[in-house]
């Protein structure tokens, strides 16, 4: 099973966390909108359990997700809604660039995950800046370089939290939500990206 990084205090980040590639902002939207919205989007959303294939065998992804943005300029999302466009607009001046979609993710309990991955840059360019919003239950963000699995940090997400993966993240480096063996509540993660 895989563990959560214990590398920090329980109110912080890791040592020597890279900036240049990482920028954390905890409380970007205030508790009580923070609560409204973890709920709204639980209850509002098509959410959907996607397959993946791996080594000729087909796998449950485990957590739920959903998929918004242009939908003239790209397949398959649904339209904004009033909620995902007020965020946008708050974290694009943030980010430095402008957003075309938001992959949803429902982590429902401990169990729902994501494995060490790079988003593609195929789909987003050869230098993707993602940025990052939480709702929910805090989980940790782990990251470790592609070249050496030894350097590794984690940030706690906490809730209302705002991640921005800058350009540089995707190249050099892998990132995940582990599983976890202690009881966890709901999360709802928000990741805005420009589709090319």
């Amino acid at each position: 099973m895989m563990e959560q990084l214990a590398l920090f205090s329980p109110a912080g980040q890791s040592k020597g966390l890279p900036k240049h590639l990482l920028d954390y902002q905890p409380g970007m939207i205030g508790t009580e909108e923070s609560d409204r919205l973890l709920t709204h989007f639980i209850d509002n959303t098509p959410w959907k359990q996607t397959k993946q294939k791996l080594w000729d065998k087909e796998y449950v992804t485990p957590r739920l997700t959903c998929w918004y943005g242009d939908t003239e300029k790209i397949a398959g999302t649904l339209p904004w809604t009033a909620e995902l466009r007020a965020i946008r607009e708050t974290v694009e001046p943030l980010a430095g660039i402008s957003f075309n979609s938001v992959l949803l993710n429902y982590y429902r309990d401990g169990n729902d995950s994501v494995a060490w991955h790079s988003d593609k840059e195929s789909i987003m360019g050869t230098q993707p800046i993602i940025a990052s919003v939480s709702f929910g239950e805090v989980r940790n963000f782990d990251i470790r370089n592609k070249a050496d699995h030894s350097e590794k940090y984690a940030v706690r997400l906490e809730h209302g939290s705002f991640l921005l993966m800058k350009s540089g993240l995707q190249e050099g480096w892998e990132h995940r939500i582990a599983k976890s063996a202690r009881p966890m509540k709901a999360r709802i993660n928000l990741t805005f990206r420009l589709v090319i």
